[in-house]
């Protein structure tokens, strides 16, 4: 599998996961309740796009690897197209760390044209959506929002904040060319083999060679050790090896 920058949040016509978004409007949506959380629409999704303030808990659980023309940060969840080996049933592995573009679904960010603002849409095809009803959770009351949109707001308004600072970094990282391309092979035990390319990770060797005054505004915006949180998560590419070696049919 290669890893294709297009299926990026960012680089996409529609972003991952969203088919028919629509701007949030208390008229036009006000009897609309969302029910709990369905991971089924992520179970295709073999890479996901990551923030910086994920870095910790994410590369405890999954590599954590750059990508596409972008070079923006991405979990891996497979070795294979079309297979996330950490949603099963319609739920995400227990105890293993939910990124925040899968947590903010079917919700998101939309930019305002003509200007440098966003507002808040929602994906209209996401079954999870409840058009009449009580089931639910409302996304209005009494013509205002519900308590589920307003933290919605704020979580895709801190996203869209750690998003910017996200793609400064990996900008620099790719301004001072410490981005080298890899690949990462598994073997079945009857022969089969896996093998994922198109992705990229730090080079150690070249971040050692960063000249002095980079390294000391790196530390003081936390950039090294964002560096090294990722260096630390490709040890999970034998655990996700090995996940998927359990999961071959």
């Amino acid at each position: 599998m290669t890893i294709d920058s297009t299926r990026g949040a960012e680089t996409r016509t529609l972003p991952l996961f969203y088919r028919e978004p629509v701007v949030l409007h208390s008229a036009i949506h006000a009897t609309w309740r969302l029910t709990e959380g369905d991971m089924a629409f992520a179970a295709d999704t073999p890479y996901i796009p990551l923030v910086l303030g994920e870095f910790g808990e994410a590369g405890r659980c999954y590599p954590i690897v750059f990508a596409g023309k972008t070079l923006l940060p991405v979990a891996l969840f497979g070795l294979t197209e079309g297979q996330n080996l950490f949603v099963r049933d319609h739920m995400w592995a227990q105890g293993h760390y939910v990124p925040a573009y899968v947590r903010r679904y079917p919700f998101g960010f939309v930019s305002v044209p003509g200007t440098d603002r966003f507002a808040l849409a929602i994906d209209t095809a996401s079954e999870r959506l409840v058009r009449e009803g009580e089931e639910g959770v409302p996304l209005f009351e009494q013509g205002e929002p519900g308590v589920l949109t307003r933290q919605t707001l704020q979580f895709c308004e801190a996203y869209q904040a750690d998003f910017e600072n996200t793609k400064a970094f990996a900008d620099a990282l790719d301004d001072k060319d410490l981005l080298v391309e890899r690949r990462a092979d598994a073997t079945l035990p009857d022969g089969r083999q896996y093998a994922l390319d198109g992705f990229r990770i730090v080079d150690a060797d070249r971040l050692k060679e960063l000249d002095d005054a980079t390294i000391v505004d790196w530390h003081r915006n936390g950039w090294l050790s964002l560096i090294g949180q990722h260096l630390v998560s490709l040890g999970r590419f034998a655990a996700l090896m090995d996940r998927q070696v359990q999961n071959a049919p």
